[in-house]
This record gives structure tokens, C-alpha cells and sequence, in this order.
């Protein structure tokens, strides 16, 4: 498995979601603004193997335009929203099967909702390409 990659501009709760994710098994590479992540994306696409990313990231690229290139990247890409602002509009402007967390939440949520995510997209490729 690829890293996960973790967009958030608050150093605080980054560190405690990169941390929990890590202890969850995952590797994670971080990212603080849109600007980073979308470098990211077009320099370890290949090895990102699933997305959570804050929608609100300051001046710059959003959480959506994060996800749409990461989508571009790797269509079945696994891609968690996390946000504090009301997501009214997350199903216009979210890329297709994705989810979305509700800030504030606890780790748990965020580790459970990455592992049925990276599961779900497995699934699907195992279906695409056929049994191993």
C-alpha cells in the first residue's frame, strides 16, 4: 500500500490526525496548504494509494481542487473530506464517492473512515481487473 496523504493548515490538528493515522499503521505523508498537495500529487501520484484533505486551506487551492487532481492522478482514489464548515454543497462540489467528516471529531472516525475507504476501492479494483 501507498501513503496516505494529509492535507491540513493546522499544524495542531495535523500533527494529532498524522499521528493517529500512523499508529493505525498507515504511512502519511503531510501536506499544510493546497499548494503543497497539489506538488505532491504530481510528484508521488503514483504512491498515494488514498486522500484526506481539509477543505478550507487558506489562500490558494481548496480541499475540492486537491481531490479533483488527485482523482486526475488515480481515478479510484479513496478521498476523505474533513471540515468545520457546513458541507451543504459537498455533493455539487465533492469528487464522486468520497465522504466527509464533520470537524470536531476524534481520531477513531478519521481512521475507520480511511480504512472502509481504502477497502471500498480495493474492492472495486479487484472487480475491474479481475481475481488475483
Amino acid at each position: 500500500m501507498g501513503s496516505i496523504l494529509y492535507v491540513e493548515d493546522e499544524p495542531i490538528v495535523r500533527m494529532e490526525m498524522s499521528d493517529a493515522m500512523r499508529v493505525a499503521g498507515f504511512r502519511v505523508v503531510e501536506a499544510g496548504t493546497g499548494k503543497a498537495a497539489m506538488e505532491c500529487i504530481h510528484t508521488e501520484g503514483a504512491s498515494i494509494s488514498g486522500l484526506v484533505t481539509d477543505i478550507n486551506l487558506g489562500a490558494g487551492a481548496d480541499g475540492w481542487a486537491v481531490a479533483r487532481a488527485g482523482r486526475e492522478q488515480n481515478p479510484n482514489l479513496p478521498v476523505i473530506y474533513v471540515t468545520a464548515q457546513s458541507y451543504d454543497d459537498w455533493a455539487a462540489r465533492g469528487v464522486p464517492n468520497s465522504a466527509l467528516i464533520a470537524k470536531p471529531f476524534v481520531p477513531a472516525q478519521l481512521v475507520v473512515a480511511l480504512s472502509a475507504a481504502l477497502n471500498a476501492a480495493s474492492a472495486t479494483s479487484k472487480q475491474v481487473d479481475g481475481p488475483d
